[in-house]
């Protein structure tokens, strides 16, 4: 987890410079960001293996990311993210999603995710495994310059997204802030 999370930043911290030398189609935009959330996992067993207890829990999220501006209002990028258990079941999370989407009004970001996801739970003990599946999801990032102000574009976003895990066991609506380069 430790690896994923240098790797996150390391990419976080070189990615400007590379997106200050692109402009237009072909544009790399880099981005940090916090967001909060909840999580519900089923009560039924599913592939992960995750127990059928129903646990949900209450987490924060640190995302670093990708994206490149294929063509038009067409994007396409790469995120890794880390998530902490502030309540509930979830003791850490982790994992990496690409995303594909589709520019809308002046800077706004309207996408689709797929990746994969580990979890492990505090309610299982110090010493118990990581639970993994597939993930997916749908996402919004809403800029300011969307909202009524007079700017074109906006460095920060709001992000609303929702995902879930394996087979639709699990429900994770999340919001919060992203900084983009």
């Amino acid at each position: 987890m430790k690896k994923l999370l240098f790797a996150a930043l390391a990419a976080a911290s070189i990615a400007p410079v590379a997106a200050h030398a692109q402009d237009g189609a072909g544009r790399l935009e880099p981005y940090v960001g916090v967001l909060g959330g909840w999580e519900k996992f089923n009560d039924q067993p599913d592939k992960s293996g995750i127990p059928p207890l129903g646990y949900d829990s209450i987490t924060v999220e640190g995302v670093a990311g990708l994206n490149y501006n294929v063509a038009g209002p067409i994007v396409v990028g790469v995120e890794g993210n880390v998530a902490k258990g502030v309540k509930g079941d979830v003791d850490w999370q982790y994992g990496v999603t690409g995303r594909a989407g589709v520019k809308a009004g002046k800077d706004s970001l309207i996408y689709g995710a797929v990746g994969y996801r580990w979890t492990n739970f505090s309610a299982l003990g110090d010493d118990s495994p990581d639970f993994h599946g597939t993930t997916y999801g749908f996402g919004a990032e809403i800029s300011p310059a969307d909202l009524g102000s007079s700017a074109d574009r906006s460095n920060m976003r709001l992000r609303l997204q929702v995902d879930t895990l394996g087979n639709f066991n699990t429900f994770r609506p999340m919001a919060g802030l992203v900084l983009k380069y």
